[in-house]
């Protein structure tokens, strides 16, 4: 039996690194989406501090995993 690929213990780095990294992304975004809705006087539909109104518009489900993966 062969022992582990090193390059597995690399790619199992980088997939961690890279949960780790949407978890904090989703934790942000939460985040802020509860300060605006503890504010309160923005609407939902506006572009709060955005370069643009599609900047980082993303659904629940991981949109960007989605479109990786194909």
């Amino acid at each position: 039996m062969a022992g582990k690929n090193p390059q597995s213990h690399a790619k199992r780095a980088r997939e961690l690194a890279v949960k780790e990294r949407r978890e904090r992304k989703r934790e942000k975004k939460a985040e802020a989406a509860a300060e605006r809705a503890a504010i309160g006087d923005a609407p939902a539909g506006e572009n709060v501090g955005g370069d643009s109104p599609s900047a980082g518009v993303e659904d629940e489900s991981g949109g960007a995993d989605e479109r990786l993966s194909s």
